[in-house]
């Protein structure tokens, strides 16, 4: 049997609804370039409030530390207490919605696209992140369009999470697997 072949030349970026108009993506590129993601821009307040203005729903006490990068911020939604560490990348061609209480390590990955690699012409295959309250994602880790880190999940440092993580547990590797489950002092440090 002759295999068919990939052909990127009958690709088709606009083959899917971007959420948002030309424009505004074109603005957004250069806002997040000269004034959300530099490393000079210390100002959380200034960021969060530009991630409103492009369509981010954001809730209160939001930490975004330099050098993180969202695609689309009219995809984001996160509630309270959310941290995005440094050089994380939020590439929500799909919705991202992060819970209450999560932690973004440096360097980590949310991956909303992917490509149909059955096809000649490579279609997108876009789905969204949801990241349940709580849930941490180390650092340099990726979670992979379509998943659900359910509430209190771990993926550790480096590890992809393909398919769906259980509550209160902790992942490993590449592809991620259960290694344990995740227990909670009831006592905070000192």
């Amino acid at each position: 049997m002759k295999q068919k072949s990939v052909d990127l030349s009958l690709f088709k970026a606009n083959g899917f609804d971007k959420g948002a108009s030309a424009i505004k993506r074109i603005l957004w590129y250069y806002t997040n370039a000269f004034f959300v993601k530099p490393s000079w821009n210390v100002f959380m307040g200034f960021k969060l409030s530009l991630y409103r203005l492009f369509g981010a729903k954001i809730g209160g006490g939001m930490v975004i530390k330099n050098n993180v990068n969202v695609k689309s911020p009219w995809n984001l939604v996160a509630g309270n207490n959310v941290w995005l560490g440094e050089k994380s990348w939020i590439d929500n061609l799909d919705k991202v919605i992060l819970g209450n209480n999560v932690c973004i390590s440096q360097g980590a990955l949310l991956l909303t696209g992917n490509h149909d690699y059955t096809k000649p012409d490579f279609p997108y295959l876009n789905n969204q992140i949801v990241i349940e309250d709580g849930a941490w994602i180390g650092a340099k880790a990726i979670v992979c369009a379509g998943v659900v880190v359910h509430t209190h999940a771990v993926l550790c440092a480096g590890s992809v999470a393909t398919k769906d993580l259980d509550a209160f547990c902790i992942y490993q590797g590449n592809p991620a697997i259960k290694i344990r489950e995740r227990v909670i002092e009831s006592k905070t440090s000192k």
